[in-house]
């Protein structure tokens, strides 16, 4: 079966710069092209000034410096869809302290992460550290060319071994060539050509094979050592060609000034390596035995050259198996000792040169670029099998993290953690569910409503006027008083109790409690708390229309919610808050409903106007679901994907149902179904969070999958999203699920739709 279309955002140095990484970029970009033509590349290049990535081929350029420019790179990414995102690191090429600048654009990216490191130091800098294990813990891949790489990404970053993939440098798919035509037009037909390649700088060794050259040419005078490659840009930019100087110094000292020959540019591909073919002998005598990787080395084996290096990481690797002859070190007697063999005995230098060709099939660009499309694919996010929509949760994951005292905050996996105990926020939803559960039978409805009802009695602190919150699992209380959110949601559990508890008791009960309490609401300053309480009020409301501290709760908080919305709102940023955080939509539903309740019309317009724009930059490019992540939380005016919670979508289902209500509009029920579809796998993973024939839901969505512990919170918030689709939406015919594989609706009896 033909691989689906992907779009893939690669991200590095790119053509017409001229470096190794932008090299690699443009072989990746020009191959996997080849291998994938169905697949859409689009090139994010760094740019060291504003308009230097000019290819036709990168969509965007990245200016190194400027660190807006890498969240706009992220925006873009997002909006284009992509299926992957393919980052080519290497420091020195982003801007910031080690290249931490970087770290603006990979934390804001929805699509799966995969990360090829040029460089992997064995002893980083602080701040090397810190951007190296910032990335291994983002990445869905982390991409090495060695197993030294992947060994040192193990020891020294912490990276898990199953998410490193270890894929050697591509190379060109040539002929062999035993002897170049430049050579005759060069005038180097009968010449012996020894040749080093790369950006000129301290640290190629060059001195050493330099001083290798006086004993070379003492048996072969007509010897020529071809130094290819331009002085790197920042050396030049430092002190201009002051070391390419030293070293003509050095080789006149030496008197072998006339056995050099020097190209001083920077070489597109195509020549590189008709100069690589040209040489007799391919000399690597780096002195930083750390390096991992070597893109004309590569080559150079790929093209059947014989090579003479010294044992740098990558060296060591590729020229295993006697491919190469591999020295001790940076020694100009190994050197020259090495190079005068191989001249001496042709046909050893040809059996060499037959091995490193062999060798270099399996890393051919058809071969390497085969393995990215694989990788790519695996990373990239699928579609899950989605459930039936209409399958009502099975009640089994409630009841196994209840147990005599309340539901426990936590589990492990799917076994429920007590080590955490319980918390008064878990049990306020667990009322709401059951009161909103009306295929529970009446023994166990009793029964579950006694338990979590309970836990609020017992959770009142009447010295303090206060709920508290956390309990241990042997039944000590953590604390004297609560948060404001806490105490915001158990008044909103009563309020709901009171309208919706099945026997006019138990509402009377809730209602009590909720008249005893409820004078904490006039100190609450946080506005989550407040729309938690508004809401609360609201739905008892609905019941018992004259309800005073109800009133009074919708009132305040209507005006409080539309103040803050008028105040912090702007150009292009329709919300309450300077920065989303959680339970975000129960603000602007909060307020809808205080607008309806008050008949404040520019009060439900603000409620109704917030909640569009909170759907439409929480919409993928893909159509999917994408909540503000927990990352994110604080953030000014932007958005982080990662990690979304499932709090996030029952709130906007909630919001949505709500706005639907109030208005009848039809853009609501997709909306709300949109929230709703994340549980299902409609999300940036396509993984299905949770299962209605178990009742659980997962943790939460991270950049690596899905987060496999069940606790309360998320499955409470799965259960209730489910009965806001089913009591606002699918008892009234309204959907688009309608798949046979659902259940009758029919089979089960159902509240009516809460009223405002």
């Amino acid at each position: 079966m033909a691989a689906r279309a992907r779009r893939l955002a690669l991200i590095g140095c790119f053509r017409p710069r001229q470096c190794g990484i932008a090299t690699f970029t443009a072989d990746i970009y020009d191959h996997l092209t080849t291998a994938r033509p169905d697949m859409a590349i689009d090139v994010y290049a760094m740019a060291a000034r504003p308009g230097d990535a000019s290819d036709s081929a990168a969509v965007a350029g990245i200016d190194e410096k400027d660190a807006d420019g890498y969240r706009a790179a992220a925006e873009a990414i997002n909006a284009s869809g992509a299926d992957a995102v393919w980052l080519q690191h290497e420091f020195g090429i982003f801007g910031g302290p080690a290249g931490d600048m970087i770290l603006g654009l990979v934390d804001r990216v929805a699509a799966p992460l995969i990360v090829t490191f040029h460089t992997i130091l064995a002893e980083p800098s602080a701040d090397q550290r810190r951007v190296m294990e910032h990335l291994v813990a983002k990445a869905a891949k982390l991409v090495v060319m060695s197993a030294f790489g992947r060994e040192t990404l193990i020891r020294i970053y912490g990276a898990k071994a199953e998410r490193i993939e270890l894929i050697e440098h591509g190379t060109p798919d040539r002929a062999f060539e035993a002897c170049s035509p430049l050579r005759e037009r060069l005038g180097l037909a009968g010449r012996p050509v020894v040749s080093t390649f790369g950006l000129l700088g301290p640290g190629k060794g060059l001195e050493a094979a330099i001083r290798a050259l006086p004993a070379i040419a003492a048996q072969y005078p007509d010897i020529l050592y071809r130094i290819v490659g331009a002085t790197h840009p920042n050396l030049v930019a430092a002190e201009g060609e002051a070391y390419r100087q030293s070293l003509a110094d050095l080789a006149g000292e030496l008197g072998v000034a006339d056995n050099i020959a020097w190209e001083n540019r920077f070489l597109d591909l195509p020549e590189l390596l008709e100069q690589i073919e040209l040489c007799d002998i391919y000399l690597a005598p780096y002195p930083n035995l750390a390096q991992i990787t070597s893109g004309t080395l590569a080559y150079a084996v790929a093209l059947g050259r014989a090579v003479v290096s010294t044992p740098f990481v990558h060296a060591r690797e590729l020229l295993a198996d006697d491919v190469g002859i591999l020295l001790g070190g940076a020694d100009s007697d190994a050197i020259a000792e090495a190079v005068l063999l191989l001249l001496a005995h042709p046909g050893e230098r040809r059996a060499l040169q037959e091995r490193a060709y062999a060798r270099g099939r399996s890393t051919a660009w058809p071969v390497i670029a085969a393995r990215f499309a694989s990788l790519i694919e695996n990373v990239a996010a699928v579609p899950a099998r989605r459930e039936p929509r209409r399958m009502f949760p099975s009640f089994a994951a409630i009841r196994a993290l209840s147990d005599d005292v309340g539901i426990l905050q936590h589990g492990t996996g799917l076994i429920p953690d007590r080590n955490h105990g319980y918390c008064i926020d878990d049990n306020a939803r667990a009322l709401m569910l059951v009161n909103a559960s009306p295929s529970l039978g009446e023994e166990e409805y009793g029964l579950l409503f006694a338990r979590y009802a309970a836990f609020l009695h017992h959770g009142w602190n009447p010295d303090r006027g206060r709920f508290r919150n956390f309990m241990a699992y042997d039944r000590r209380w953590l604390e004297d008083e609560g948060s404001e959110d806490s105490n915001g949601r158990t008044l909103w559990a009563l309020g709901h109790g009171a309208a919706h508890a099945r026997t006019p008791e138990l509402r009377a009960w809730c209602a009590g409690l909720f008249a005893r309490t409820a004078p904490l609401a006039a100190d609450l300053k946080s506005p989550r708390a407040i729309a938690f309480a508004l809401l609360g009020a609201d739905e008892l409301l609905a019941r018992e229309t004259g309800h005073a501290a109800a009133g009074a709760i919708v009132e305040r908080g209507g005006a409080f919610l539309h103040a803050l919305w008028r105040s912090a709102r702007r150009s292009g940023w329709e919300w309450f808050e300077p920065a989303l955080a959680y339970d975000n939509a129960r603000l602007a539903e909060a307020l809808l409903r205080a607008g309806r309740r008050t008949d404040s019309v520019p009060m439900e317009e603000a409620g109704i106007g917030a909640l569009d724009w909170l759907c439409d930059i929480q919409t993928s490019s893909e159509g999917h679901f994408r909540p503000m992540g927990c990352e994110g939380f604080g953030a000014e005016g932007e958005l982080f994907p990662f990690d979304q919670q499932p709090l996030e979508a029952w709130a906007t289902v909630d919001a949505a149902a709500t706005a639907y209500r109030l208005t009848g509009k039809l853009r609501w029920h997709d909306r709300a179904e949109r929230a709703y579809g994340w549980f299902l796998g409609a999300n940036d993973r396509g993984a299905v969070i949770a299962s209605s024939a178990t009742g659980r839901c997962c943790d939460g969505l991270t950049r690596h999958g899905v987060n496999s512990n069940v606790g309360a919170e998320t499955a409470l918030a799965f259960h209730l999203a489910h009965r806001a689709m089913a009591d606002t939406f699918w008892t009234r015919g309204i959907a688009k699920d309608t798949s046979a594989s659902d259940v009758d609706l029919q089979s089960e009896p159902h509240a009516a739709a809460h009223s405002s």
